[in-house]
């Protein structure tokens, strides 16, 4: 699908909205004060994934996004190890940050993905007017390329663009980087900008 200018500028004011309430989410989560970059945004075709994650091991949570828009895909909360360890180390007491995730690690990520994700669909779908709801989280812990193929492997092949919200948070003690990834099936996506476009020129 081809997405032009306006497209994407919409689709980047919809993540930054989302973005903005995942962060004040996890702010109150983790009793810290955490600051976001504006989202970039890219939307890829599904056959470009691996010119955008590579053999870094990562945590994915992943839901299927479920409400008024159904089947619409999923979106995955994509955490690097380093960031995910400290998002676990302001959560856990730990400033150890050279060391492997934890079953009490891996629960907490599972958290912080719910949390961020439940508030990033809240927002977006205040904003577009209907209801998105996440499902009950998958998580997994692997090389990002490897976890993301695998992702891949069970969604409809009617996926075929990814929509890719990358931001840096920042608290008093550490960057994060994270990325929010929702993998639209294509009429989900056509009707995002479908709505999205009638909220700068409303249908009288």
């Amino acid at each position: 699908m081809e997405i032009d200018n306006q497209q994407l500028d919409m689709l980047k004011e919809m993540g930054n909205i989302g973005a903005s309430h995942a962060a004040t989410s996890l702010s109150q989560m983790l009793m810290s004060e955490i600051d976001m970059t504006v989202p970039q945004v890219a939307v890829i075709d599904i056959s470009q994934i691996n010119q955008y994650f590579d053999e870094e091991i990562c945590a994915m949570v992943v839901f299927e996004i479920q409400g008024e828009i159904e089947p619409a895909g999923y979106i995955v909360c994509h955490i690097p190890q380093l960031s995910a360890i400290r998002l676990t180390n302001t959560m856990l007491g730990s400033i150890d940050e050279d060391r492997e995730f934890s079953e009490l690690d891996k629960s907490a990520i599972i958290e912080i993905g719910n949390i961020m994700i439940s508030h990033f669909l809240d927002a977006t779908a205040e904003l577009l007017g209907v209801v998105m709801l996440p499902s009950p989280p998958m998580m997994s812990i692997d090389m990002a390329l490897a976890a993301f193929e695998n992702i891949l492997a069970q969604v409809a092949v009617d996926i075929n663009e990814i929509i890719l919200f990358s931001t840096e948070l920042k608290s008093i003690h550490n960057n994060i980087q994270s990325t929010i990834i929702m993998l639209p099936q294509e009429d989900t996506l056509k009707e995002i900008l479908r709505l999205l476009n009638n909220l700068i020129d409303p249908v009288i």
